[in-house]
């Protein structure tokens, strides 16, 4: 049975399992404050191009979501997201049991835009009775997104000017960031994500980790004590060294971004191979995310060979179903998915 199901299929690149190997017997400063998790925070910092920037070590992405709106949210104030998006609809209401309302917003191609932004607030402001309802404080998209579509730096400065105009944060959620850096149609840079954003996340659980994401705080201060926030929210390891030491790993001599590179080119070849055996693609999204509109007859028949995500069934019957390569994806099994299709 082949595993197209996700990106966290496979344990974490050899060259990470390497270093654990090397120092699995060392005696190490716990909770993140190793000498690797400080290594691994420099090499972020100037990747950034933010030297005075935040970072910290998280153990998983729904933990990191949660704990970041959370912390900078007020009590009364909710997170603006596209209705596609991952805290709004893979996350069991992880936000809302924070205390903090996902306040939907429409989308295209997964997307929201500055104009629905502005839009939502001019809604709320011209509503008599919006102090007894939820006002936004934040703004939360993914790069790339749910469907695998990506943010141009266009977009993402204008929605970085919209939260400028009406008084919200910005959170970038890059839990699949290495696959929107490595693909060809990107243009935003980590540079560029990070002067856009008042906040952003590294995945490394989906890019190469055996688990983590880092959040980066691109104005140090945003949140006071936040590494107490961590703790409360369970989202600290306490062999914290096991997490900077890989993204110490990953960010040596690029490696995050070049061992994500194999999923893309994986998953150019498996779109070529829809559309050459007729196909309907629902969205054509340029990442390591595919997505095929087929009949349930034809699910269960590719069920029999490959494991596949399911997203949704549309109006006339038809399921849109995932295939999603990663870092470790083979070519042999990209080769056997092509025979299958």
């Amino acid at each position: 049975m082949l595993k197209f199901v996700n990106d966290y299929c496979e344990g974490a690149h050899q060259e990470i399992l390497n270093n654990l190997q090397k120092t699995n017997l060392e005696k190490i400063t716990g909770y993140g404050l190793d000498v690797y998790s400080g290594s691994a925070k420099n090499k972020i910092r100037k990747a950034c191009g933010k030297p005075e920037a935040e970072v910290y070590f998280l153990v998983g992405g729904t933990q990191t979501n949660e704990t970041v709106i959370s912390s900078i949210l007020k009590p009364y104030q909710g997170v603006l997201a596209a209705e596609t998006g991952h805290i709004n609809t893979h996350e069991a209401g992880a936000i809302e049991h924070g205390g903090h309302k996902v306040l939907a917003l429409k989308q295209k191609d997964g997307k929201i835009s500055a104009k629905s932004i502005w839009e939502f607030d001019e809604k709320f402001q011209n509503d008599l009775n919006n102090e007894h309802e939820v006002a936004a404080g934040m703004v939360y998209i993914s790069q790339p997104t749910e469907y695998g579509t990506l943010y141009s730096l266009s977009e993402l400065k204008e929605i970085r000017r919209a939260c400028d105009e009406i008084g919200l944060k910005l959170y970038i959620d890059g839990a699949r960031l290495g696959y929107a850096l490595a693909c060809d149609e990107n243009d935003a840079t980590l540079k560029d994500i990070a002067d856009v954003a008042d906040v952003f996340t590294i995945g490394g659980t989906k890019c190469g980790a055996m688990m983590g994401e880092a959040v980066v705080f691109t104005t140090p201060g945003l949140v006071p004590h936040f590494y107490t926030i961590i703790k409360i929210h369970g989202a600290m390891l306490a062999k914290g060294w096991l997490l900077g030491l890989q993204f110490d790993t990953l960010f040596t001599d690029d490696l995050y971004t070049r061992i994500c590179r194999n999923a893309i080119d994986g998953a150019i070849r498996i779109r070529e191979a829809l559309f050459t055996n007729g196909y309907d693609i629902y969205i054509d999204s340029p990442t390591n995310q595919i997505f095929p509109v087929v009949t349930p007859e034809k699910a269960e028949e590719l069920s029999e060979h490959v494991e596949y995500g399911f997203m949704e069934t549309l109006d006339d019957g038809r399921q849109v179903i995932r295939f999603c390569t990663s870092w470790a994806t083979t070519k042999e099994d990209v080769d056997k998915l092509i025979d299958i299709l």
